[in-house]
């Protein structure tokens, strides 16, 4: 926890919180709402950036640490940052269905399976960019575009969910189209549970072979 407020006060870009903070933008009409979703990918690779060029992790392996510790307390910064980012969009998504805005025309709403796709697009980012990162301990563009690779794929597949007729409930925010979305919810966030440990056990074994 002590490392995880040092990555807080110390290590994370500001940006992190910025992009944090942009999981309000489901309350703007007529926007691809799976750009949220490149935010909170964008966020990390920043903040590996930022870390990189302060020489974060030299500094933290000289604490009374294990490289396995660093590893846990980045991918715990990012881990919250991203979840922040989904929970700080729930309350502007209910005031965008108490102001009646129309459907989305580019893609799709933010609905409970809206929600379960951003899981799954942040649990497979993770799965890719933390390993590659802690690979080499500083190759954070590297380690991105090749999460991008997949991510953005991804994306664009969540937009065009809502343009097929037989998906067109994954689209509803309507209460009586909620039974139908939450397996998907489920599932998202059974995906984030899963991978991340493992993204980070991963990370942290292949940072154990990096000389500092």
């Amino acid at each position: 926890m002590k490392l995880l407020y040092k990555e807080l006060a110390l290590a994370a870009h500001p940006t992190l919180f910025i992009f944090t903070l942009l999981g309000c933008l489901v309350i703007v009409p007529a926007y691809p709402y799976s750009v949220i979703f490149l935010f909170g990918c964008l966020a990390p690779y920043i903040t590996f950036l930022y870390a990189r060029e302060t020489n974060d992790a030299w500094y933290t392996a000289v604490l009374p640490v294990t490289k396995k510790d660093i590893v846990r307390a980045k991918c715990r910064l990012i881990i919250c940052a991203q979840l922040s980012q989904l929970l700080i969009s729930i309350p502007f998504a209910l005031l965008r269905i108490r102001l009646a805005i129309p459907n989305n025309p580019v893609g799709l709403d933010p609905t409970a399976a809206w929600y379960g796709f951003g899981l799954m697009i942040f649990a497979l980012f993770d799965l890719i960019f933390f390993p590659a990162y802690y690979k080499s301990g500083y190759k954070a563009g590297k380690a991105f575009l090749l999460a991008m690779l997949f991510v953005l794929p991804a994306m664009l597949s969540v937009e065009v969910l809502s343009h097929i007729p037989a998906l067109a409930w994954l689209d509803n925010t309507a209460v009586q189209n909620l039974p139908a979305q939450l397996p998907v919810l489920l599932a998202g966030a059974l995906c984030y549970a899963i991978v991340l440990p493992l993204a980070c056990r991963i990370a942290g074994y292949r940072f154990e072979q990096v000389d500092l």
